[in-house]
């Protein structure tokens, strides 16, 4: 891959994604079909430095998601998931499998992968097995390689550096891998016909006779599940939720006003209703970022936190296109009406494993927890 020279490090990372962002937006109607890809916004992404960025600083990069609070790492997501959540889903996935490599690689490793962000890679992470079976990792006179498939991988055919867990006899517990692929290869789109998100390239990576060397594991078995950093890292995609439901409102708050239906005060109750939505799950957000860096809740209770952000922010994903929808009418299902790709990508996006448990088990611990209410997402003690 050829080196790309992105623009100085000490840019002010928020700039570069509202330009990935504006691009994107212009882009994402083009790409909403069952083979689209943003392959140019994602190359922007690389161009200024956003591939790049979530090095820690110990390593040279930028270290985004290191300052207070996870703030700008925060509204990074937030404002590349506004432009398209197609392209949120990539980059989150992208800024997750670098937070792996410098939690769990060691110093070679982390040498090596994080110099391949800087040259334009694109890395996910994919662990969804797929149905009849697993990825293994097996070893043999030939060395190491792989058996297998992994499903619903994002970005399949276009990430060059996939975290992948494998099954290995004996193992206590899945490895974590991260494997080179070819642009272009194993990958098969053809079950992914979903209503929203057509652009992630979404599909079944084959990495059956893949070779791998000993290099490739990252950390120990077990360690893509260890708590709380499994859990915790959610609140990443909410924020690139939190965009799609921003663009969502703002689709619906431009229709009122080139309807001119703004004087209808069922139209502006609504209108409000939506408005009190999206500020909550940026506050939610926000706490959960917060509680994430400082580091000081139990694991429990962080857990519990990170699932409540998830869940108020699809409930508030929820709340606006039910809103948005009754506002807008018919109109906003008419294919070419801006309402009408947002509201499917975002309600295909907000479709998360497991909310029933998540609530239940925050709920657990929130019972279990002594104290007042308000101090439950405060450090300190159980």
């Amino acid at each position: 891959m050829d080196q790309i020279t992105p623009v100085n490090l000490a840019y002010d990372a928020l700039a570069a994604a509202r330009e990935v962002a504006a691009s994107a937006r212009i882009n994402a109607d083009a790409q909403d079909r069952d083979d689209g890809f943003p392959a140019s916004d994602v190359a922007d992404l690389a161009r200024l430095g956003l591939l790049a960025a979530p090095i820690p600083v110990r390593e040279g990069g930028a270290g985004l998601g290191e300052e207070p609070g996870g703030a700008k790492l925060a509204e990074v997501l937030r404002l590349v998931g506004y432009g398209s959540l197609a392209l949120g889903r990539l980059y989150e996935g992208h800024v997750n499998a670098l937070h792996l490599v410098a939690l769990y690689g060691d110093a070679g490793q982390r040498e090596r992968l994080f110099e391949d962000a800087r040259t334009g890679h694109l890395f996910g992470v994919w662990n969804t097995e797929k149905p009849g079976g697993g990825l293994v990792l097996e070893g043999g006179p030939g060395g190491l390689h792989l058996r297998g498939a992994k499903t619903f991988a994002s970005g399949a055919g276009h990430v060059t550096r996939a975290l992948v867990t494998a099954h290995r006899a004996n193992a206590d517990g899945p490895l974590m891998l991260v494997v080179p692929l070819e642009a272009g290869t194993r990958a098969d789109l053809s079950d992914w016909r979903a209503h929203g998100m057509r652009a992630s390239a979404t599909g079944t990576v084959d990495f059956s006779d893949l070779p791998v060397t000993d290099d490739a594991i990252l950390g120990e078995p077990g360690d893509y599940h260890r708590q709380p950093v499994f859990s915790s890292g959610a609140w990443r995609f909410a924020a690139v939720q939190l965009g799609g439901i921003e663009a969502v409102f703002d689709a619906w708050r431009e229709h009122l006003t080139r309807h001119k239906r703004g004087g209808d005060p069922h139209q502006l109750a609504r209108l409000g209703e939506g408005a009190l939505a999206v500020e909550g799950a940026r506050n939610w957000i926000a706490r959960g970022a917060s509680a994430v860096a400082q580091g000081t809740l139990p694991p429990g209770r962080l857990i519990a936190c990170i699932n409540l952000v998830r869940l108020a922010v699809e409930r508030a994903g929820l709340d606006v296109l039910q809103l948005a929808q009754r506002s807008v009418g018919l109109q906003g299902f008419l294919r070419g009406h801006p309402l009408e790709r947002l509201s499917r990508d975002l309600a295909t996006y907000l479709r998360q494993p497991a909310p029933d448990g998540a609530l239940v088990g925050a709920a657990e611990e929130i019972l279990a927890a002594g104290g007042m209410a308000g101090d439950l997402w405060h450090g300190g003690g159980p």
